[in-house]
């Protein structure tokens, strides 16, 4: 396996993250996926390498960052955090220091998962921290930026949100309503986020790309 690309994952354990991590460990392309977790998974792979890390002190794990490509699938919610400081933190911090170290350490592709309406102006406290994440990381200048921005995610966690439960129910009930400019509403697997990530991370692009939610369901149903 000398030849092929290097890639690190945060947010491995995700609904987006765990998907990306399996199409990448069976994608020939890729000869290493490091992914960083806060405690061991018991995952094994010939091309994993799991690392078990102070999320809080990431700068001290930056040998990990010497890869060619990295993915940040990192995001919880307000009632999971416990308060607006420590979604901030998850939402925010890790990814836009994890950008930085990656920057340091020579990283030439960056793919960021972030939401629909996603503005660092909203009035939505969710909204805001995730279009200041993305105005951030935009800063940083990796070569090649993807920011993504799914709408309402469909797929099983390990984790039981109710409130996302709802929504999703609601989400495929309204559906076929959404057409024309409503499209980019419309509810999308986690899987196919993850197969649009890496598509996107194939082409020779560089600069920032913003990526809405009907081109990520256009190139991850491919």
């Amino acid at each position: 396996m000398d030849n092929g690309r290097t890639a690190l994952i945060l947010g491995s354990s995700g609904l987006i993250g765990s998907h990306l991590t399996e199409q990448l460990l069976k994608n020939p392309d890729y000869k290493r996926i490091t992914v960083l977790v806060r405690k061991p998974t018991n995952k094994e792979h010939l091309k994993l390498q799991e690392v078990v890390v102070d999320f809080d002190d990431l700068v001290n794990f930056r040998e990990y960052f010497q890869v060619d490509e990295m993915y940040i699938c990192l995001g919880t919610t307000r009632k999971k955090a416990g308060s607006k400081a420590n979604f901030k933190k998850v939402d925010y911090d890790y990814g836009v220091e994890a950008t930085h170290i990656a920057k340091e350490q020579g990283v030439k592709k960056l793919a960021v998962v972030s939401a629909i309406g996603s503005n660092s102006k909203s009035r939505f406290f969710y909204n805001q921290v995730k279009g200041k994440m993305e105005e951030a990381v935009a800063e940083v200048d990796i070569s090649a930026t993807y920011l993504f921005r799914p709408s309402l995610l469909l797929g099983e966690r390990e984790e039981v949100r109710t409130g996302e439960k709802v929504g999703e129910l609601l989400g495929k009930m309204i559906q076929p309503l959404l057409k024309g400019r409503l499209e980019k509403y419309q509810s999308i697997e986690g899987k196919t986020v993850a197969k649009a990530m890496i598509a996107f991370m194939k082409k020779s692009r560089s600069g920032v790309h913003i990526v809405e939610s009907n081109l990520i369901q256009k190139i991850g149903s491919i």
